[in-house]
């Protein structure tokens, strides 16, 4: 018989030989050890005398106290990931999770921002560098957040002839590596950054005034306030890499190009933008500047 912690312990210790990331080792631990102190609550001490009523229990007492669908889901996926983990291990002879449903999540159509607002925003942060930059580069590039953060300088491949530029883009266990056009607009504004950047150690393509590489939180914050100066309150940063996707569908691009490029890990993904937009019939096949 196997405690409940030991269990855990031996799950996480082997994410750590897998060379998880360590946002990934942190957050299964935390929703594993949620799941189990709630099972432990319970009366069980054991692994083994986990039953599937007990993570429906689970289940339903993480609705009763608000935890949203999608953050409900993700600890099932833990969930599961974790009693597969120890069915594999023959530490359980039985799956307790393989029967336990994910909750329905209604998915919203995403914010598509219009002409006129990108526009806004470009005539709105024309004056800083770093943030025009970075603007240029999640409208013309469709990069993730988290991606933009860690760009780094010998990442990004400037052209000096008319053909476009390119940013190469490091894989993760779950994606490829994958390599995106940079147009001449986001290679302007980003040589234009570069000439005024403070000099750092790090080679982080975007830093602070003291050479640090720039955090995601300061990234959401600073485009945030330009939001807010042209009244898109109702937008968030992500918004952006949306726009680039509907926004080169809408003008004919190919759904698995654009799949490609945003790093989507299922073309459906990208298929699913094309309910919220209507798309031209004179299809260019290829990326355009916004």
């Amino acid at each position: 018989m196997m405690l409940l912690n030991q269990a855990r312990t031996k799950f996480v210790n082997y994410l750590k030989e897998k060379n998880r990331a360590d946002a990934t080792l942190i957050a299964y631990s935390k929703d594993i050890e949620q799941i189990l102190d709630f099972v432990q609550k319970n009366g069980k001490s054991y692994i083994e005398e986990v039953r599937t009523p007990d993570l429906e229990g689970f289940i339903k007492h993480l609705g009763k106290n608000n935890y949203t669908k999608k953050t409900i889901s993700r600890k099932i996926n833990a969930m599961k990931t974790f009693f597969k983990f120890l069915l594999d291990e023959k530490i359980l002879g039985e799956d307790p999770a393989i029967m336990v449903q994910h909750p329905k999540i209604q998915q919203s159509a995403p914010r598509i921002l219009s002409k006129i607002e990108y526009r806004a925003l470009r005539d709105t942060v024309k004056g800083d560098p770093r943030t025009k930059a970075i603007v240029e580069v999640l409208l013309q590039t469709g990069l993730k957040i988290n991606e933009l953060a860690s760009m780094k300088i010998s990442s990004i491949g400037f052209s000096e002839t008319a053909e476009q530029g390119v940013l190469k883009v490091p894989g993760t266990q779950s994606t490829p590596n994958r390599e995106i056009p940079l147009n001449h607009a986001v290679q302007d504004a980003l040589k234009d950054y570069l000439k005024v950047r403070t000099a750092s150690e790090y080679q982080n393509v975007f830093t602070t005034k003291t050479g640090k590489p720039l955090l995601i939180r300061n990234i959401r914050a600073t485009l945030d306030r330009y939001f807010k100066q042209i009244g898109l309150n109702n937008v968030t940063i992500n918004d952006l890499r949306h726009t680039f996707i509907a926004e080169h569908l809408r003008k004919g691009a190919s759904v698995l190009l654009v799949s490609k490029i945003a790093g989507h890990k299922r073309l459906s993904t990208t298929e699913n933008y094309l309910k919220y937009i209507e798309r031209q019939e004179d299809a260019i096949g290829s990326l355009e500047e916004l």
